[in-house]
């Protein structure tokens, strides 16, 4: 049978369902959410539309807009005792503490236990509202300061930077983050989507499916690219490194951080967006140095471009966060921000056809044998 079995490790290459959420064409280098050009969504609408967009599938009008922006912004506020939970993890990695506080969020809730389509849309966009709270508090508690309470004057994205930073943003730097999220907010069967349509298909509620979400993009091979860029920055120290850096890279057959992607043959469509914004946000903080070394590593592997080794959006992401004085432990959980749309879109399209996800292995262990005693082996 094994030799009449082919294996696709990883899942790679395989369809195991159909979706109506987002597009990806690896070889055109395009995305769509609900047919809506990444592009047109990035340069066009707020984050709170394209959430709407992807949970619902259209659009939405004014009121239906102002509806939901009104309870994302009722839900920011944070139960006391998942405050306490944050204040006893205070040295934990910040996405080990967002973990366990949407998971102490579920049963501090009644409603989280409601796995209906009405609740997982109720605990969708409390959800969306509570990560970057859990996130912005954690960065307060673990810096010896008191959470920063939300703005109900502020949408979604400026509202984080407010709560991370206190201070108000810029309408350029909210922008640019509110950008961020819209670029981040779906990708099809990603790793850590699949993982909440695999807890969803045991009729799990959604805050299960949100903590594999978030246990998933923890993994470094899937959330950690804009961490690791980061450092590579760090490491060649100016633009006129950069070239020495990359050739030896390429010769030691070393991946160079930013570049190439799991589905995408050419440009990663979201990276132009970043880029553009890295370099306004530059001129804005009076620190040139992070996007000139970036710039001066894009033009060093322009050769390898026709190999598909291409620049993706997260070779960008970081340069933004670096500019805000971020922590880069913190790059990981702003993923999660930006995703927990596309989390619960996914789930809710799970839920609606849902079956047990349960693919095969193929054994190629021993072959049976007979039981030896324990005096005897």
């Amino acid at each position: 049978m094994s030799d009449s079995v082919k294996i696709n490790r990883g899942l790679k290459g395989v369809y195991f369902e159909r979706s109506g959420i987002s597009d990806i064409d690896g070889r055109a280098g395009t995305l769509t959410y609900r047919g809506y050009s990444i592009h047109d969504l990035a340069e066009h609408a707020g984050f709170e539309e394209v959430a709407w967009l992807l949970i619902h599938g259209e659009l939405p009008n004014e009121g239906e807009l102002a509806r939901f922006d009104n309870s994302l912004k009722a839900a920011r506020e944070l139960p006391g005792p998942v405050i306490g939970i944050i204040r006893a993890l205070a040295a934990g990695h910040p996405m080990d503490v967002l973990r366990s506080a949407v998971s102490a969020l579920a049963a501090l809730d009644a409603d989280s236990v409601d796995a209906s389509e009405a609740g997982f849309l109720r605990n969708g966009e409390k959800l969306i509202a509570q990560i970057p709270v859990i996130i912005a508090a954690h960065e307060a508690i673990r810096n010896g300061r008191e959470p920063v309470a939300p703005d109900p004057a502020l949408g979604h994205a400026a509202n984080w930077l407010w709560m991370l930073k206190g201070e108000k943003p810029s309408a350029d730097a909210a922008r640019l983050a509110e950008q961020d999220f819209i670029l981040h907010a779906e990708h099809g069967s990603n790793a850590s989507s699949f993982a909440a349509r695999v807890t969803v298909g045991t009729e799990a509620n959604l805050h299960g499916a949100m903590v594999a979400a978030i246990a998933t993009l923890a993994g470094p091979a899937h959330g950690g690219a804009a961490e690791d860029v980061m450092r590579m920055v760090e490491e060649i120290g100016a633009p006129e490194n950069a070239a020495a850096y990359v050739k030896a890279k390429r010769a030691a057959r070393e991946a160079v951080t930013g570049f190439g992607h799991r589905v995408y043959r050419t440009e990663d469509p979201r990276a132009r967006h970043m880029k553009a914004g890295v370099e306004r946000l530059s001129r804005e903080m009076g620190e040139p140095r992070w996007f000139a070394i970036l710039q001066a590593v894009v033009e060093a592997m322009q050769p390898y471009a026709r190999h598909g080794l291409n620049v993706n959006v997260d070779f960008w992401s970081g340069a933004i966060y670096q500019l805000h004085g971020i922590a880069m432990d913190l790059y990981v959980p702003i993923f999660a921000i930006g995703r927990a749309p596309g989390w619960v879109a996914q789930c809710m399209e799970q839920k609606r056809s849902n079956i047990l996800i349960r693919p095969l292995t193929l054994y190629d262990g021993p072959a049976p044998r007979e039981w030896v005693a324990l005096a005897a082996r």
